[in-house]
């Protein structure tokens, strides 16, 4: 069991697990993305303020660690955002979502 307050690394060997709890958010990323390294900071303080939801990263560069999560899913645009519950995916966001838009969607979504 991992500590709440933290990002975790999402991989194919986790997906299911992470993505089946009663609220979890992964971004998709890439190492080469300027965009996903300023959402990190995003992700990490979310990460703090909301303990009992899963937050996650997906690291889409590293060779053979997110094959399959690649076949379930098509990304344009890095980094996208997803937001699960109970293993159904709730809601897709593309680009960075500031602080306060990510903590209102998972109030509004996770949180109910």
């Amino acid at each position: 069991m991992t500590m709440s307050g933290i990002v975790e690394d999402v991989s194919d060997a986790n997906y299911m697990e992470f993505t089946e709890s009663s609220g979890a958010v992964v971004a998709y990323g890439l190492a080469t993305c300027e965009p996903c390294k300023t959402y990190d900071p995003i992700l990490e303080d979310t990460a703090a303020r909301f303990p009992g939801v899963k937050i996650g990263k997906a690291k889409m560069h590293v060779p053979g660690r997110c094959r399959e999560i690649k076949k379930a899913h098509t990304f344009e645009t890095y980094p996208t955002t997803h937001f699960f519950a109970n293993g159904k995916l709730l809601l897709t966001r593309e680009g960075v979502v500031d602080k306060a838009e990510l903590a209102a969607l998972i109030s509004d979504y996770l949180l109910k």
